[in-house]
């Protein structure tokens, strides 16, 4: 009989699991230098091979579904329990300046060690050569004090009027690779520099008084300036009345305070069912995950369709980078171009929502768990949201004949989580629908990354939002990788990528009229082939089709994938930020769509 388990395969890890991982990993240093050097940039799941995962659904984990294995002769072989959980660690030795990825093997953890033993096994260990891992919160705390520490910065800004440097806000960002001189063989950061005003605002924007025209460089390994240049004295932007983000009456404006309460009440409670990590609505289930790098991840989207049981749509839904290159020529905005999954980490950013839910109704929450940079765990709280939203109308008929009507209202099943990126505050949100739909949306918010002007200048790359300041010209790409997996169990591989587009019917016999049009369908048999771009022209969209299962009109069954608003990259081809960001070049990847 299989023995129970206390995680599921694609569940996150848990805080004694990770703290399991870095001791194992620490402990394997060679030397008591090696082991002090360790800084822990991430901690995660290895994710299982697929058959591992419907081993686990069908026979370890409820609800039992043994039809997620293929048929055998003479019945399935069910192991007594499955392979131990493994942990992927990214590590970067200070000292050497060397980064190095470790896999875990990592026994049944049920609490945290004690007394200084360790219960995993290092599996493989090796050093990536010539790369930098995503930055730490602890690092960029280090290098603005480093900053304002440095004499000619303080004299700099003492040109600039401030001798303060509580006010300064110094925002270290990844150097990027630009030229050699960048190259991730050095850990380097080029900070901006904002200052906020003298006020006694609890929450004053700083962002909205940069300072330009002073050049940093620090050696973030050592944490030491390597370059400084105070190359242009830009004033100041002054104190605008609007610039802070407190209640309207505080900046001379009016709040809404005419708008009645609108209550959000489930008094027979959600119509979800959530069983540790899984989760069951209107016959959609799946399971939540989350990682330092991504957030939030969706795996193992299905569908429960009557007769026909639990259909498989997807193994693996998830935001992987999100790219913010400006389009200002100007310094220093022609150096940000912000790789932020990648240089510091969605799910390492994510809000505990205890501090302001952003939610209504019933909600269940779900925790996350980190290493940080010295190897410590730390506990995000309430940090994925799992609620139902009313959507509207669904559907709707009146026959006119009759003066009868029916409406269907619309419900929806939402999943999200919500980081802040030094400015910029980004939610992120899966919406399942009751008519089969799953729909990805991203929601930028938060404050502008901006810019001075001297006085009477305008720039023609950007918007003026205030005397002397300017928000410069920029794009942000989200890159949503889906894992589909369209009525195929694990195993399989019957799916396939087809584009549609529309086609105006040539005039002629088949068209005397020239009003026809049709639907032309093109098998995209590469992932060469499937570099693909969006045509709103031709309302172009894709299909990930099923090669074997057919519907009851006897058409292929599968799953449209249907792009949103849309532009490529307004750079040129030899844009510096493109060598990082090849991927951006087209909309669609094989089966990886940018939004």
């Amino acid at each position: 009989m299989p023995r129970a388990q206390t995680s599921h395969p694609l569940d996150p890890l848990s805080a004694a699991e990770i703290s399991v991982a870095v001791a194992t990993v620490r402990a394997a240093g060679k030397t008591p230098e090696v082991r002090d050097s360790m800084r822990f940039i991430e901690v995660a799941l290895v994710e299982p091979e697929k058959h591992v995962v419907a081993l686990a659904d069908a026979y370890f984990f409820p609800p039992f579904q043994p039809s997620l294995l293929p048929r055998t002769k003479g019945g399935p072989v069910i192991p007594s329990k499955l392979p131990p959980r493994q942990a992927r660690l990214v590590v970067y030795n200070k000292r050497s300046n060397e980064t190095s990825i470790w896999i875990v093997e990592l026994s049944e953890v049920h609490a945290a060690t004690r007394g200084g033993h360790h219960r995993g096994k290092v599996i493989s260990s090796k050093v990536v050569p010539d790369v930098q891992p995503p930055m730490d919160a602890m690092e960029y705390a280090e290098c603005e004090a480093v900053v304002k520490d440095f004499p000619p910065f303080r004299e700099a800004m003492k040109k600039r009027g401030i001798e303060d440097m509580d006010l300064v806000m110094v925002d270290p960002w990844c150097v990027g690779y630009h030229s050699d001189a960048d190259a991730p063989t050095r850990r380097l950061a080029k900070p901006l520099i904002f200052c906020r005003t003298e006020s006694d605002c609890p929450i004053e924007n700083g962002y909205a008084r940069p300072v330009e025209g002073i050049h940093v460089l620090v050696d973030m390994q050592n944490m030491v300036v390597i370059e400084f240049e105070d190359r242009k004295l830009v004033p100041l932007p002054p104190a605008d009345p609007l610039r802070n983000y407190t209640a309207g009456e505080t900046r001379g404006g009016v709040d809404r305070s005419d708008v009645k309460p609108l209550q959000i009440i489930q008094p027979e409670g959600p119509s979800f069912r959530v069983s540790g990590n899984f989760v069951e609505w209107q016959k959609w289930n799946f399971r939540i995950g989350f990682t330092p790098r991504e957030g939030l991840v969706i795996y193992s989207v299905a569908y429960v369709d009557g007769s026909r049981g639990r259909r498989p749509i997807a193994h693996r839904l998830s935001f992987v980078e999100m790219v913010v290159p400006y389009g200002d020529p100007n310094e220093p905005h022609y150096r940000k171009n912000a790789f932020d999954a990648g240089e510091d980490g969605l799910g390492k950013n994510a809000h505990s929502l205890k501090k302001g839910c952003d939610c209504l109704g019933y909600i269940k929450y779900f925790d996350a768990h980190f290493t940080n940079f010295t190897g410590g765990v730390e506990t995000i709280e309430n940090c994925v949201c799992l609620h139902e939203e009313d959507h509207g109308i669904l559907w709707k008929h009146q026959d006119w004949r009759t003066g009868l009507a029916e409406v269907r209202r619309s419900r929806r099943l939402t999943v999200s989580f919500i980081c802040t990126v030094a400015n910029y505050e980004y939610g992120f949100f899966w919406h399942f629908y009751q008519d089969g739909k799953i729909e990805a949306e991203v929601k930028l918010t938060g404050i502008l990354s901006l810019g001075a002007l001297q006085p009477g200048e305008t720039r023609k790359y950007g918007t003026t939002i205030a005397p002397g300041l300017y928000a410069p010209v920029h794009q942000h790409f989200f890159v949503a990788r889906m894992d589909m997996a369209v009525d195929c169990k694990p195993g399989e591989a019957f799916n396939q990528v087809v584009e549609v587009n529309l086609k105006v019917e040539e005039p002629g016999k088949n068209n005397v009229h020239n009003n026809a049009f049709y639907a032309e369908e093109e098998l995209l048999k590469s992932e060469l082939q499937a570099m693909r771009d969006c045509d709103p022209l031709s309302a172009r969209h894709w299909i990930v089709r099923n090669t074997r299962n057919v519907n009851r009109t006897g058409q292929l069954t599968g799953f449209k994938l249907v792009p949103g608003s849309n532009c490529l990259p307004l750079a040129g081809s030899e844009a510096k930020f493109l060598r990082r960001a090849t991927f951006l070049k087209h909309n669609s990847l094989g089966h990886t769509i940018f939004t």
